[in-house]
């Protein structure tokens, strides 16, 4: 069995060829099960969760992710979250690999964000605001920039700091980006707005959307997370990553409860818009929202490009 490191697993996954490899696993399909979720309560009382995410095509590869989640590990000095990947042979079940969990987590979420934006954003998208700083917040600009000739970002995050260092890796990377402390008057502005929080109440109202941007949702993958108030559906063509998405996000349950949404209002999965199945955007004014909460199926379509690539090379 092959062990990819973090470097090993981040260097196969160049977002032009994760979200290629995204869309067609989308287009072609696979066995995906609902994720399977554990809580674990530790001696010392403090409670971890483990997330079990498998998903397999019966002809090729299967593949389980095992998420560990321990908020009481910034106490001890450590990460939140711990995360492993083992892709096997879906023929014989022999394992053939093990990748670093979180490095095909944060790439794949992003690249999935990109390939939304691919059917969504307007093609003359230039201007991303990205809200939240975090590690999945790093990568957008570097995935949107794949699908859109973005030239300008805007970085918001409560903590002023981390925004700042965001920033300076980005203009390091030879991406152009600044801090912005006015969050509406950035949103009024951006083309595309791309939120990636651990909020629990809305940071983005729909009352700043100019007309023809993109809505982005990465946060609020619980049903106790929200990065959007209800006016930001207000109107707009809204779509999920997968139909997972309306029980688990608090973006869309507290509208659904409400009854400013309904199952109705979703047009698409982005499965739907991969293949084709449903329109994406059909006018330059409308605007358009995505929620994603995560599927199994990104996990396995990121984790076959990196086996495969290093079997290229070997």
């Amino acid at each position: 069995m092959q062990i990819c490191s973090a470097g090993e697993t981040r260097a196969a996954l160049p977002f032009d060829r994760l979200i290629e490899a995204l869309k067609r696993l989308f287009v072609e399909g696979c066995e995906v099960p609902l994720r399977h979720t554990h809580t674990v309560t530790a001696a010392d009382g403090s409670q971890g969760t483990v997330l079990i995410m498998p998903a397999w095509r019966a002809d090729r590869y299967l593949g389980i992710k095992t998420v560990n989640i321990f908020p009481g590990n910034a106490a001890r000095g450590l990460p939140g979250l711990f995360s492993t990947y083992v892709l096997y042979d879906a023929r014989t079940g022999e394992p053939l690999a093990q990748l670093d969990g979180d490095e095909i987590t944060a790439r794949r979420t992003a690249a999935a964000s990109a390939l939304a934006a691919s059917r969504l954003a307007r093609p003359d998208a230039r201007r991303l605001l990205v809200v939240g700083a975090g590690r999945v917040a790093a990568l957008l600009a570097h995935a949107y920039r794949q699908v859109r000739p973005i030239d300008e970002v805007l970085v918001w995050a409560r903590k002023t700091p981390q925004a700042q260092a965001l920033v300076d890796a980005l203009n390091a990377s030879g991406v152009a980006a600044r801090v912005t402390d006015d969050l509406a008057h950035a949103a009024a502005q951006a083309d595309i707005v791309s939120c990636a929080t651990l909020a629990t109440e809305p940071v983005v109202q729909g009352a700043w959307l100019r007309a023809g941007s993109h809505l982005d949702l990465i946060g609020g993958f619980t049903p106790t997370m929200r990065e959007a108030d209800d006016a930001c559906f207000a109107g707009a063509r809204l779509f999920v990553d997968t139909a997972e998405a309306l029980q688990k996000s608090g973006d869309l349950l507290g509208p659904l409860s409400r009854g400013v949404l309904s199952a109705d209002s979703v047009c698409g999965t982005l499965q739907d818009l991969c293949r084709g199945t449903v329109p994406g955007r059909q006018s330059p004014l409308e605007q358009t929202v995505f929620k994603s909460v995560g599927t199994a199926l990104e996990d396995l379509a990121a984790a076959v490009l990196v086996y495969e690539s290093r079997a290229a090379t070997q």
